[in-house]
């Protein structure tokens, strides 16, 4: 073994426990970016493969009922390669023993013929026995029992398998469902009600196509259309010319407006979660690694400094000026090798756990962790650069350093008064900023190395930072929960006909066992237009003085629309380039189809959704109907619930209820889960970077100062004492470092929340007192821990090995 090889061998013995933290802290970066990365990466292959696998469509559309016969018109639009029909209706689904709502999506499948677009898979191989369990439902509208495959995760939700049976209100009838299979589809990776995870509120059932028109009247009739488009060089266009020759085509049966893939639930919710993640995925990694290069250029640059010597005797020995400086660029190296292969390895880890997480709201036939080679390379890649770039300047240094110049001991370090004493001497402040000598010590020594200090400071801050921002998710969602769940939803149950009745529903309402209050409500869909910008939306009409439901925005205030015009969210007309006082044309997507021009009122910050707001009378107007509702919202009496959805369920022409306290114990249940598991691990990783800061610079303080803390115990200092020198350097660091990573983790997350902003979601920036509180705690655990390591090898120090003088 060549001696320069045996050299690095004996100093990273050494020096174990210092490389030990710094590889950890760039492991942690590269874990961070494996972990984020890979998931986003094995959840984008995973959509793509069952996409291409499931003939996802690219265009879809909604029609009140038109003709098969209008298919062959709808096939011959310029760019149209496939074309796949369906009926759907959404029902009420009751369960055996489950008293909360439940909604279902009733999708007809042709047993005859098989499906061209948005392919079901049967889960388990039993697709043709399904086949067959649908193909006898062949006896019609007045079939007893009706088979239907059920969406996997609404029946691992409630623990249904083949031969369980459920109810469900099939135009105003009840008919009972068997489960003949769990299924899923491309359409519905993601299967919430409104967007929203509630895996046990809301299930997709396919059942036969003939049962299904036979209930509702549609034979030989269609309401649903999923469209292919043909390849093209400008898809984009080619996409907006079929919706435009779609639009028209399908005006007189009712057609809504169309759309593509980009604005399908299922996709949409899909493609912001990877979005989010791939900023996670950079922002994260990049302070991981940023401090990691900080504290490999600390450490190197102190050990070129204690051995001056060393690197004397190596140049007059013969060896190159290359030969030194790729033996410290080798030390740096094995440090990022151990962190490299410890991150790649947790990454690999933590990803899987992403996964598993994913794998409860996105449904997939085939979903498997992905690490790609080339996501490695680059990850360790970056890592190995910032090292190098963080260290280069202490590398030179052994380059330019001449093995006379080395042979002499540093010169002494310049002290002087410090600022504090500076201030202390002015008359006013001389008694407030009396400081004993411990104290000077501990300031002179800070103050002599303004970088090195400084950037120490900045490494714990970042530590300090990353907690806020890990558990900042949690406060963000409470927040989003209880404005929307207790500030704006003062109701308890949520209505809807099967469609827009008379507002005088809401009497019958009224006498509904447990029933204090309740409020009618109006929605309609729209497309708001403003020269080539188009949007659509839903509008709300409210009543005059809402109090069962509220506008509220991000900062918990009440905002009101207007008398007649609209009130729209913030991001809703900046994408429509609107302001106050604008008009904007409204399409209207219900009944038939008519335009009407209108004045935005007001904009509002709320936090979910593109929303547009009208008071209710107003909007009723602007239709041309009466007093008409479509929803209406019910306050109850404590512990009335059950009671009154029992009831409710004897209303003839109500769709579906909506229970506000059901949604809440649904999303609770995985949601609450998958958020303390994000602000474990970057509490952790946080943990990594303050413990590898504070214990590195401790490790550093000891060794250069060592002479001078062996002269103070044979001076007759106690070990507390000469302890309290260096540690009160570590407790200088973490107290400045506490306040400028509150600011640091509050900038943090403002940048977050800006890169993560979307049509579905705006995180409040609401960082809660607890969080700052843990944060501090933390850092403070990890300095804590560190200074008693410190401590100790300060207890075993060998003074006599210290007090040796250098000639």
């Amino acid at each position: 073994m060549k001696a320069l090889n045996r050299k690095l061998l004996r100093d990273l013995r050494l020096m174990w426990s210092q490389a030990l933290t710094i590889a950890l802290v760039v492991a942690s970066g590269i874990a961070g970016f494996v972990t984020t990365l890979s998931a986003v990466e094995s959840l984008a292959a995973a959509r793509e493969r069952y996409y291409a696998e499931g003939r996802f469509a690219d265009v879809f559309a909604s029609v009140e009922r038109a003709p098969l016969s209008l298919l062959s018109q709808v096939r011959a639009l310029p760019g149209v390669a496939q074309v796949q029909e369906s009926t759907e209706f959404i029902v009420r689904i009751e369960l055996p023993g489950v008293s909360d709502p439940i909604l279902g999506q009733l999708i007809g499948v042709d047993r005859r013929e098989p499906q061209r677009l948005n392919l079901v898979t049967v889960r388990g191989g039993r697709f043709e026995q399904a086949r067959e369990a649908l193909a006898q439902a062949g006896g019609g509208a007045g079939a007893a029992v009706i088979p239907a495959l059920v969406s996997e995760a609404f029946a691992e939700a409630h623990g249904l398998r083949p031969g369980a049976r459920l109810t469900a209100l099939i135009d105003g009838r009840q008919r009972t469902l068997e489960v003949a299979g769990l299924a899923l589809s491309p359409e519905y990776i993601f299967a919430g009600l409104w967007g929203m995870p509630d895996l046990r509120g809301f299930g997709v059932f396919w059942v036969d196509r003939e049962v299904l028109a036979a209930a509702y009247d549609m034979e030989g009739a269609f309401n649903r259309l999923a469209l292919r488009l043909a390849p093209s060089a400008s898809p984009e266009r080619q996409q907006a010319q079929v919706l435009a020759d779609l639009e028209r085509l399908l005006a007189p049966w009712g057609g809504r407006d169309p759309r593509g893939r980009r604005d399908q639930t299922s996709h949409a919710m899909l493609d912001n979660e990877i979005k989010e993640q791939q900023v996670m995925g950079s922002v994260l990694p990049a302070i991981f690694l940023g401090v990691a290069a900080f504290l490999l250029n600390v450490v190197v640059g102190r050990l070129v400094a204690t051995q001056r010597e060393q690197i004397a005797a190596l140049k007059a020995l013969g060896y190159a000026n290359r030969q030194v400086a790729a033996h410290y660029l080798q030390l740096v190296l094995a440090i990022v090798a151990l962190g490299a292969l410890l991150g790649v390895t947790m990454g690999r880890w933590l990803g899987r756990l992403f996964l598993g997480l994913y794998a409860e709201f996105f449904r997939f036939p085939r979903f498997e962790h992905e690490m790609a080679p080339w996501l490695v390379l680059l990850s360790v890649g970056l890592a190995v650069g910032t090292a190098v770039a963080g260290t280069l300047g202490a590398i030179l240094a052994t380059v330019r350093l001449s093995p006379a110049a080395a042979m002499r001991p540093p010169a002494p370090g310049r002290y002087r008064p410090t600022l504090v004493e500076r201030l202390g001497a002015l008359p006013g402040l001389r008694r407030l900023l009396r400081l004993g000598p411990p104290t000077r010590m501990v300031l002179r020594n800070f103050e002599r190395r303004p970088w090195r200090s400084a950037l120490s400071v900045t490494g714990v801050a970042a530590a300090v930072a990353i907690v806020i921002m890990g558990n900042f998710f949690r406060d963000a969602i409470e927040t989003i929960v209880d404005t929307t769940f207790t500030l704006s939803m003062r109701s308890d149950v949520s209505l809807w006909p099967t469609e827009p009745v008379a507002e005088r529903m809401r009497f019958e309402i009224e006498h509904l066992p447990g029933v204090r209050a309740v409020e009618s409500s109006r929605y309609v869909a729209v497309t708001l237009v403003n020269g080539v910008r188009r949007e659509r939306s839903q509008i709300r009409g409210l009543p005059e003085q809402p109090q069962l439901y509220r506008i509220i925005d991000v900062d918990n205030r009440e905002v009101r629309p207007g008398a007649g015009g609209l009130l729209l969210t913030d991001r809703l007309a900046d994408k429509l380039g609107l302001r106050v006082g604008d008009g904007v044309r409204v399409e209207i997507q219900e009944g038939r189809p008519r335009q009407v021009e209108l004045t935005v009122d007001g904009t509002v910050r709320e936090m979910m959704g593109l929303n547009a707001y009208m008071e209710r009378r107003a909007l009723n107007r602007v239709l041309g109907e009466g007093d008409v509702a479509s929803g209406f919202a019910v306050a109850l009496e404590p512990g009335s619930e059950a009671a009154f959805l029992a009831a409710a369920r004897g209303l003839p022409r109500l769709a579906g209820t909506f229970s506000k306290a059901s949604m809440l114990r649904n999303m609770n249940e995985i949601s609450a889960r998958n958020v303390r598991i994000m602000s474990t691990v970057l509490t952790l990783f946080a943990g990594v970077i303050a413990v590898g800061v504070v214990y590195n610079n401790a490790r550093i303080a000891l060794a250069e100062r060592a002479w001078e803390l062996a002269s103070l115990r044979v001076l007759g200092f106690t070990r507390g004492e000469v302890s309290a020198l260096l540690l009160g350097e570590l407790a200088l660091v973490i107290a400045l470092a506490l306040p400028l990573g509150m600011v640091l983790g509050w900038a943090l997350v403002n940048g977050i929340v800006d890169l993560l902003k979307s049509d579905q979601f705006h995180f409040p920036v609401v960082i809660q007192p607890r969080t700052y509180a843990w944060a501090a705690l933390a850092v403070l655990g990890a300095g804590l821990a560190s200074a008693l390591v410190v401590r100790r090898r300060i207890d075993r120090l060998d003074m006599v090995q210290a007090l040796k003088t250098r000639e």
